[in-house]
């Protein structure tokens, strides 16, 4: 049978200035994006969607995206070439008019219009061996978070967290929202949901971080949900949500555990219950799950089941979920036990987490689907 292999990868590719991450890959010789690509190189999704991979912000320049790809995916007897590569725009790192406070200036990271110190840290990028159809792309990086009806805006002490004259300007994506459409074989179009919502850490009373987590999620989960969507309106002014039975994978680092971790839980657990998705993925029986994360321990209590955990805080934060509609036929992530990690890439000798600078904090989540 022949299958479609999706995956989510966050790189853990963040560097503390601008053009940092594009002169380390210019060097090559970089341990981390050898072990990196190795992982890549070993699972050989089709389709691959990299979080945390800083540019610059506007996805205009992806010289060393194609770089990457060329000098470290592609290389070596297990290289693999992904001809069609999409670096979307960005709010992390872009001041507003004005701080979040309402001041007249802004700082950056907190100032952001998404946290970040420069424009485009945190980036994400999508690469693809199939045809990406960027003429029919639809972005929400622009999208106010105060025009989403019954938005979770933060308060404290019941008055609005944030000045009107802020969420005049403060969009809902701390990054971006993309829908990019895929060209499978046959013809069939697979509309590809990216996004990485922010972490629901670093906030006071107000729950800012959490809030907006919530309403990152809504968004594509309003968006799936025909008549749900009618509010949303692209970067080109086209209105509306995802057309009543197109396919679609939504994917991403969503930095939401239904059961552990800080966030407001219901939504991720709405959307992962949600008749829309795939069951047999997002709770069923093909959920993705690995060996290796049963072995570890982490220092605070877990609910939720090691065997579904993506990141080695203990905690399921990334996702591959298909529609309804897309039939799946295997799943896993990437993180074997201990006694299988042979290259010593995620873990030590006393079988603690490897740091990042080995890989990543996260964990690489793929599905199977069938075209």
């Amino acid at each position: 049978m022949q299958k479609i292999r999706i995956a989510t990868f966050n790189m853990a590719l963040d560097r503390a200035s601008p053009g940092a991450l594009a002169a380390e890959i210019a060097r090559a010789g970089s341990p981390q994006l050898r072990h990196l690509a190795a992982m890549v190189q070993g699972v050989r999704p089709d389709i691959l969607l990299l979080n945390e991979f800083d540019h610059d912000g506007e996805g205009t320049d992806d010289r060393h995206l194609q770089a990457f790809v060329r000098h470290y995916l592609a290389a070596g007897e297990r290289g693999i070439d992904y001809p069609y590569r999409y670096l979307a725009p960005v709010n992390t790192g872009l001041a507003g008019p004005r701080a979040l406070d309402g001041g007249p200036a802004p700082e950056l990271p907190g100032d952001g219009l998404g946290f970040g110190a420069f424009h485009g840290q945190y980036g994400f990028a999508i690469l693809s061996r199939l045809p990406l159809l960027t003429d029919k792309l639809r972005t929400f990086r622009r999208f106010l978070w105060t025009n989403m009806p019954g938005a979770r805006l933060p308060q404290i002490d019941g008055r609005p967290f944030y000045p009107a004259s802020v969420l005049n300007f403060l969009p809902l994506s701390s990054k971006n929202h993309v829908d990019l459409p895929v060209c499978l074989p046959g013809g069939r179009v697979l509309h590809l949901l990216a996004c990485h919502p922010t972490p629901p850490i670093d906030e006071g009373p107000e729950r800012r971080n959490s809030c907006r987590n919530h309403d990152e999620l809504r968004l594509w989960h309003d968006y799936i949900r025909p008549g749900k969507g009618d509010y949303l309106v692209d970067d080109h002014g086209r209105a509306g949500g995802l057309a009543p039975g197109a396919d679609f994978v939504l994917l991403g680092d969503l930095n939401a555990d239904p059961q552990d971790g800080n966030g407001f839980r219901a939504k991720i657990r709405a959307l992962l219950a949600d008749a829309a998705l795939n069951q047999t993925v997002s709770r069923g029986r093909l959920r993705p799950a690995s060996a290796g994360a049963r072995r570890l321990r982490p220092v605070d209590v877990r609910r939720g089941p090691a065997r579904l955990w993506t990141h080695v805080h203990g905690l399921r934060l990334d996702y591959v979920l298909p529609g309804a509609g897309v039939e799946a036929s295997a799943s896993g992530v990437l993180w074997p036990a201990p006694e299988q990690d042979e290259a010593g890439w995620f873990w030590r000798g006393n079988g603690r987490p490897a740091r990042r600078a080995m890989g990543s904090d996260h964990r690489l989540v793929w599905v199977d689907i069938v075209p």
